[in-house]
């Protein structure tokens, strides 16, 4: 992967579902070459943990088939509680030093033994004044976990070059197709079916990120419950399709409630995030993940937070044609984020 700059196939490796999506340079933007997505057999993963490798390998066949790609160099992410990204300060140092130290920098922040963790790092900014110190953006992701979603690639029949992390591929996807305003603080929300990526940045820097176990999948759990229904009839009804014991209008309490929830959850990471920023800013929320569609959902959290929520839409400035594709561009943008976010990415990245 040393040295080159080949184009890569973004994978998604979702709880209820695999994206793939291909991308081709096209001067200085891109466009889709290949898309597609396959269902997840249920409770292969369960928080973020690959429990029935054969059919994530599976799905991850099936994907590409569909998606009619032979590019076979894959990028891929991992988010949860395997994964830690902190931003740390640290006595200013040359690269070097850096490189040297950063493996004993690290043991201090992460609550893992070091010897169990891949590390990354990106120096954000440094002092020049009197403190001499520098903002260090510091990421760490358990082998086991790296290997267990590599591995089931492999048995796929494809090569994992670059494993990322999900919060910021949907950053390189915001990147892509939005102008990014120095000094502007933007949350960008990733509701999955299983969790919820959250990624506080300012300008072209992340400054704050945070994982959480709550997703779409808690108000199909939700909704299960109080009408006495399967997963897949609550799923549909969630969805607005009809079903003949529940109309949508019955399940917009249960829906409100979980919102509720959810929303909680969501003070706690801005409130962390104030904590240690050194200022409360937030201008606005961009939104994507199959979750975030929830009837009420982006209402509810522009209310609550009194601020602006727009959605994210990964083709913005990437094309994609949907009379070749077969499918709205529209309809699959909010999943299709992280796998996007990850088809900017070229073998030889960092």
């Amino acid at each position: 992967m040393f040295g080159r700059k080949k184009s890569l196939v973004g994978l998604d490796i979702g709880s209820s579902a695999v994206k793939a999506v291909e991308l081709k340079a096209t001067g200085k933007t891109f466009r889709v070459v290949a898309w597609a997505r396959e269902a997840m057999a249920p409770d292969s993963i369960v928080d973020g943990a690959i429990i029935d490798g054969a059919a994530v390998a599976d799905a991850i066949r099936r994907v590409f088939d569909r998606a009619g790609t032979r590019t076979r160099e894959v990028a891929a992410s991992l988010s949860g509680n395997a994964v830690i990204v902190k931003k740390i300060n640290l006595p200013q140092m040359t690269d070097g030093e850096l490189a040297e130290s950063i493996r004993w920098e690290a043991e201090q922040y992460i609550p893992f033994d070091v010897q169990d963790v891949n590390l990354d790092y990106q120096v954000l900014a440094a002092d020049g004044g009197a403190k001499h110190t520098m903002d260090v953006l510091l990421v760490a992701a358990k082998k086991d976990k790296i290997a267990d979603y590599t591995g089931v690639i492999a048995q796929a029949g494809r090569t994992p070059v670059v494993v990322d992390v999900d919060a910021f591929a949907i950053q390189n996807a915001f990147e892509a197709n939005y102008d990014v305003e120095p000094g502007a603080v933007t949350v960008l929300l990733n509701m999955g079916a299983s969790a919820i990526n959250i990624n506080i940045v300012s300008g072209a820097a992340s400054i704050f990120t945070r994982d959480m176990s709550v997703g779409g999948n808690a108000y199909t759990e939700a909704v299960q419950r109080e009408f006495n229904l399967t997963f897949e009839r609550a799923e549909q009804i969630k969805q607005g399709m009809p079903i003949d014991t529940v109309t949508f209008e019955d399940i917009q309490p249960v829906l409100r409630a979980v919102s509720e929830t959810v929303l909680l959850e969501i003070q706690k990471t801005f409130d962390f995030y104030r904590a240690s920023a050194p200022s409360d800013r937030i201008d606005r929320v961009m939104v994507c993940g199959g979750g975030a569609r929830v009837s009420g959902f982006t209402q509810a959290l522009a209310e609550r937070f009194d601020i602006a929520v727009e959605p994210l839409d990964p083709f913005r400035r990437i094309a994609f044609d949907a009379g070749a594709s077969g499918v709205v561009p529209g309809d699959v943008g909010p999943i299709a984020v992280v796998a996007v976010g990850l088809a900017l990415r070229r073998g030889g990245d960092r």
